[in-house]
């Protein structure tokens, strides 16, 4: 009865519909057999290493939001990254190869970060005070953070020519750092080796080689000081951007399964200075053309290494720190989960979002802590989407962008929906395509144009969406709308309520609003939803 009524009122209500600028569509998702795999802890944020004084555009976004100085008593911190049950943290950054570690025999004085004209980046050599070290790890430790921790490759080597580095890397530095690690317990998921040294680098770069070689002597390092124990971290690296043949070489030399993840960075918006950031973040194309990226290093692993997998080791969007009331707003939140969506699809494992705190582009606001709107879109995904990967196919706007997954912690099927477009309501089905007999291509998905009617008949007879118990006839939405329809506004509002702390100064409730099953899915313009099904059938997702 009460469907029957919801399509009638549907139904006298095409004439209004009609009148106003709508797209309709359908989007099939194939539960058969899964095309990826993410990590259980794919969703990742970074702390870098920058000083306060670290400025771009004459402006100074970073604040006190350095690993060694970032207040970890910090109420909104702890509470924030709790939310996530378990988040992966990466440490690392441009200063990473500059840091030395005071521990043991070091052979350099050990003194903070200042500005140094001829420096790399700007900056002198930095110091990790152990005291510090134990600071971290008893913070992450009681907010149940998995670690990631990038270690200076540069340490030992001397400049050559250009931005190349020569010599033999000193691994003593690192070794007694590791040693004090384990002396003390500290659980370290993996140690990423290097930052942004592949290819031509950025400020300085290591042939592959080489690399390669140090990645062998580090991996031995690892293997000897953690005999013995229960769990051996995992090798990432080179932290840089994707140069096939940097790439290639690198997994040739170092050999079968010493590199267990290659870790890689996207900065695929351009300058954080660019006024056209947010024309960018809105255009399907530009967004598109990061893919060949994703592919071609998916590539890479399977021919060469396919015993490492992929990852996105930093990603800000846009660099230099971000684009200033562009990346910190929800507009930033179209790029964010379009990027998390099409490297999962691509068999990228971990994605680490640069960064947690600091820059402009920070999931948290570098001086008040308060989370931006992309943070809520990180804990979305990360509560919402499992690590099995549907293909999905549709034939609605171009403007619709559409990723599937097997639900986290549950039964069903998830589905993210991004609608682009600044003016077009786009009104859509979903289509089980095991029940329909239609197969997907996982790079070019292409399916045949419905007409509306063919919709509304397909919608009113349920789309074989859910089991034939009937035990649920309803589906959870979770909707993101900018506040007063400003993209460039940093609250994001869920299903018509503005996520802001509460008054005790905790991560707000992300409740969903229940649907009827049956019913058509209507996606706003400019808005994102998440769409779980808790009764898709899907065989890849048992």
């Amino acid at each position: 009865m009460e469907f029957g009524m919801i399509l009638i009122l549907f139904v006298a209500s095409i004439p209004t519909i009609l009148a106003e600028d709508i797209s309709y569509g359908t989007i099939v998702v194939d539960g058969t057999t899964s095309i990826a795999q993410t990590d259980d802890n794919f969703v990742c944020a970074t702390i870098d290493w920058w000083p306060h004084d670290k400025c771009d555009y004459k402006q100074c976004s970073w604040h006190y939001t350095s690993t060694i100085i970032l207040d970890l008593s910090h109420p909104i911190l702890t509470k924030a990254i709790q939310a996530f049950n378990r988040l992966r943290i990466r440490i690392g950054g441009s200063l990473q190869d500059q840091v030395l570690y005071n521990v043991g025999n070091l052979k350099s004085p050990c003194h903070p970060f200042r500005k140094m004209k001829h420096g790399l980046f700007g900056f002198s050599k930095g110091c990790l005070q152990m005291k510090r070290w134990d600071e971290l790890n008893h913070f992450f430790n009681a907010t149940s953070v998995m670690l990631t921790f990038g270690l200076n490759a540069l340490y030992g080597r001397h400049k050559l020519k250009g931005s190349l580095w020569g010599g033999e890397w000193d691994s003593s530095n690192a070794e007694d750092f590791i040693k004090y690690s384990i002396s003390k317990g500290y659980q370290i998921d993996s140690w990423e080796y290097g930052n942004e040294l592949s290819g031509n680098g950025v400020g300085a770069h290591v042939h592959a080689d080489r690399y390669g070689k140090d990645l062998i002597h580090l991996k031995k390092i690892i293997k000897e000081l953690y005999k013995g124990s229960q769990f051996e971290p995992l090798l990432v690296a080179p932290g840089g951007f994707f140069n096939q043949q940097w790439f290639t070489k690198l997994l040739q030399v170092s050999g079968s399964n010493v590199l267990d993840a290659i870790s890689h960075h996207i900065y695929n918006l351009g300058a954080g200075s660019d006024p056209k950031l947010v024309s960018k973040i809105l255009d399907p194309n530009h967004l598109n053309k990061v893919a060949n990226t994703f592919i071609n290093l998916a590539r890479t692993v399977q021919t060469h290494g396919p015993w490492s997998s992929a990852w996105v080791g930093e990603s800000g969007g846009a660099y230099n720190s971000g684009g200033p009331h562009v990346s910190d707003t929800f507009v930033n939140s179209f790029w964010y989960l379009d990027q998390l969506g099409m490297a999962s699809k691509y068999h990228t494992k971990v994605y680490c979002r640069q960064t947690l705190i600091g820059g402009n582009y920070g999931l948290l606001n570098a001086t008040t802590y308060v989370p931006n709107p992309d943070y809520y879109s990180a804990l979305l995904w990360h509560r919402l989407m499992g690590k099995t990967v549907l293909a999905v196919g549709s034939d609605a706007s171009p403007f619709l962008r559409s990723y599937a997954h097997c639900s986290k912690g549950r039964i069903g099927v998830t589905l993210l929906v991004i609608n682009l477009s600044d003016q077009t309501k786009i009104i859509t089905d979903v289509q089980n395509g095991m029940n329909n007999n239609i197969k997907l291509a996982t790079e070019q998905q292409n399916i045949s144009r419905k007409s509306f009617s063919w919709c509304l008949k397909n919608t009113a007879s349920g789309a074989e969406i859910k089991a034939s118990s009937d035990k649920y006839s309803y589906r959870e939405e979770y909707h993101l709308t900018p506040k007063n329809g400003y993209l460039q506004t940093r609250t994001m509002v869920l299903n018509g309520i503005p996520l802001e702390l509460t008054s005790t100064g905790n991560i707000p409730r992300l409740d969903p609003i229940r649907v009827n099953v049956k019913s058509p899915i209507s996606i706003s313009p400019l808005s994102i939803a998440f769409i779980v099904f808790p009764d898709f059938v899907a065989p890849a997702c048992r």
